[in-house]
């Protein structure tokens, strides 16, 4: 059995529904060649991105990653949300869980390390 659960949280299931319905109504719009539809189908897979988003810092999504099985429930919050999860793209775009350059005293930074005249 797999230690992760991807996916199974309140954020995920209810971006996926209103994703689902949008592509329908995209869908529709192609058919019936009606470019209202189309356009109002965009908007609603659109608004399932920033749903799932404000859900997932409110936390009620979860981090990517192996989680102790007492925290895979879907009523389950996560409660580390707040302070962002590390290598999470959607924290970082909210300012959350910023990265830290971890660099040992006396090594150089990135920026710093001069090349050879043949590099």
């Amino acid at each position: 059995m797999s230690l992760y659960d991807e996916g199974h949280t309140i954020a995920g299931w209810t971006g996926t529904g209103i994703a689902a319905v949008g592509s329908g109504v995209v869908g529709l719009g192609v058919c019936t060649v009606s470019v209202p539809a189309l356009v109002g189908g965009l908007v609603i897979v659109g608004v399932s991105v920033l749903v799932t988003w404000a859900l997932h810092l409110s936390g009620w999504g979860k981090p990517p990653g192996v989680r102790p099985r007492e925290r895979w429930g879907m009523r389950v919050r996560d409660t580390e949300a707040r302070q962002g999860h590390p290598g999470c793209v959607g924290c970082r775009l909210a300012g959350r869980g910023r990265r830290t350059e971890i660099v040992a005293p006396g090594e150089p930074r990135a920026e710093s390390v001069s090349l050879s005249a043949v590099e």
